[in-house]
């Protein structure tokens, strides 16, 4: 972060004038890691705190620029930064140094940072909206990661955007944390490097950090050969180039080194000090203010805790409304469907029931006419007996005709009889069918009746809110933040509860990057791995090696340094 005076605003202010001004302007108030950095002849240096800001070597053309950055590091993130707006001023600056390859991070571990800086940018992962190329853009890995595998930039989005999705329900604030979290264990974090020459006039490198001193091959910024801790060195001090080390035990012979400028030396005796300072700090209790404002963030972190869980109901109750809503409107779409159903079922009817109607006229008709022509055969039976002629031909062709006469009206009877019948079924079918029509007609309106109520029902559902569900106002005067020691229990029990997750969480994710490592390793270019790639394969851990150099006497560590 930049910031750019003119020289009349500076001519009476001190350093700590301008720091105190910046600080306020960001809300900061864990001052103690940062300070105001600046250029002079090609060496950086920081703002001296009781010294007038135009008394430095300050360049003299306006504007004057300042970078404000992390001076000094935390040994544990988590436990150190309090502040939010602290932990978000790391994890830029942080996130600056490993894209610029001043920090070196394995590509396993870049992939799996990148995922994390997309989670603290974007929020949770949505398929609908995070769609393919939409990190197309963005500047998430090291060149040197990029140039090292045979990948494309669509193949780095799609395992960014793997790991990215199973961030899910993580803030801003925690996405950084776990950032950072992963980026303290890199072996150049929080590191300051420095040429010198041991009494052999050796060429090394100095590295100071939050830890001690470690004194490195010109090669080789990731192992240590040999380190110091803080506490066991008692004075640091440095006349011109030359920079003399006294360890705690008062045996052991002073160490000496020299740098290349003494500007250099003034830079390492500022970095020393402040980091032996926080040293010491970090084992002793906390002071008022540190614990004031732990307490604040214990009690924001509550805070926001519950309005998490509160936004999560509200997200839950509503996904459940939805759900409600459509399967009110399926459950509609399906009275709609068996409604008209029923009203073709019961046009079907109507028409089946018009048409038994005609029918049975049509019978009752034909039955009528069978009845006139069997009366009419009967007359004419009575009119052959009356006219039977007098001889016998005509006798027995009279009785002939007479039984043909009688068969054919006995037929002609039994027709009618069936006709009648006939005529009868077809009356009984057509009440059946009327009676069919009556209870579709009434089915019809159950089922409008019930689609009426069902419409009702889901407006009701979809408007008013349920009347059992906590209402959470995000006034203050409805929220009060007063917790109780049992909340502070129970909070602690959560956090001990998170720890355990978290171990758990890092053994899933080392597994994780160790596969994603197996995975990428076929398409790594060999001949394009620096010389950084291949001393991070053989280095161990971070902290093992520091406390397997110190395990050694200071004495044997002060004369092999001496001899390299």
């Amino acid at each position: 972060m930049a910031w750019t005076l003119g020289a009349l605003v500076l001519v009476k202010w001190k350093g700590k004038d301008l720091f105190d001004l910046v600080c306020r302007t960001l809300g900061l108030r864990e001052t103690w890691f940062f300070g105001l950095q600046y250029t002079i002849k090609d060496t950086i240096a920081w703002l001296k705190m009781d010294k007038k800001v135009l008394d430095h070597d300050v360049p003299k053309e306006e504007p004057v620029t300042f970078h404000f950055l992390a001076k000094f590091y935390p040994e544990n993130v988590e436990e150190e930064l309090v502040q939010d707006i602290t932990q978000h001023l790391f994890f830029l600056q942080v996130k600056k140094q490993i894209l610029d390859e001043k920090i070196y991070c394995p590509p396993e571990a870049s992939v799996l940072l990148a995922s994390y800086a997309v989670q603290a940018k974007y929020g949770d992962y949505d398929p609908s909206v995070h769609k393919r190329g939409f990190l197309a853009e963005e500047e998430l890995l090291p060149k040197r990661v990029i140039n090292l595998y045979q990948m494309t930039p669509e193949m780095w989005e799609e395992r960014i955007t793997a790991w990215y999705a199973e961030h899910r329900g993580r803030t801003r604030d925690e996405a950084e944390m776990e950032y950072l979290k992963i980026a303290q264990d890199t072996e150049m974090y929080g590191v300051n490097y420095f040429l010198i020459r041991n009494k052999k006039g050796t060429e090394l490198l100095l590295g100071v950090d939050a830890l001690g001193l470690h004194i490195y091959d010109l090669e080789n910024r990731l192992t240590p050969k040999t380190s110091f801790p803080w506490n066991e060195i008692r004075n640091i001090s440095y006349s011109d180039k030359e920079f003399t080390i006294k360890p705690l035990e008062k045996k052991i012979d002073v160490f000496k080194f020299n740098s290349s400028k003494l500007r250099v030396n003034k830079l390492i005796l500022q970095l020393c000090i402040g980091n032996h300072d926080l040293f010491m700090r970090r084992r002793k209790a906390d002071s008022l203010e540190v614990q004031q404002m732990k307490a604040q963030a214990r009690e924001e972190k509550a805070r926001k805790q519950m309005e998490r869980q509160r936004l999560a109901r509200e997200k839950q109750l509503r996904e459940e409304a939805e759900r409600t809503r459509d399967e009110l409107e399926r459950r509609l779409m399906q009275l709609k469907d068996e409604a008209q159903m029923a009203n073709e079922a019961l046009m079907r009817s109507e028409e089946t029931a018009d048409l038994l109607a005609e029918k049975a006229q049509i019978t009752e008709e034909e039955a009528k006419l069978l009845a006139q022509k069997a009366a009419e055969a009967e007359q004419e039976m009575q009119r052959t007996k009356a006219t039977a002629i007098r001889n016998e031909e005509e006798k027995r062709l009279m009785e002939q005709k007479v039984l043909e006469t009688e068969m054919l009206a006995l037929k002609m009877a039994e027709e009618s009889e069936r006709r009648a019948k006939e005529a009868e079924q077809l009356k009984q079918d057509l009440q059946e069918a009327r009676e069919a029509e009556r209870r579709a007609k009434q089915k019809l309106l159950e089922i409008t009746s019930k689609t009426l109520y069902t419409q009702a029902a889901g407006t009701s559902n979809s408007t008013v809110p349920p009347t059992d569900v906590p209402n959470f106002s995000l006034l203050s005067d409805s929220l009060p933040y007063d917790f109780k020691d049992t909340d502070m229990k129970r909070l602690s029990m959560e956090i001990e509860k998170e720890k355990v997750e978290y171990m758990e969480k890092s053994r899933h994710l080392q597994e994780q990057l160790n596969e994603l490592k197996t995975e990428i390793e076929s398409l790594k270019l060999k001949e394009r791995e620096s010389a950084m790639d291949i001393m991070h394969e053989n280095a161990g851990s971070k902290q093992n090696t520091i406390k397997k150099l110190t395990l050694q006497s200071t004495q044997c560590r002060v004369a092999f340094f001496e001899e390299l």
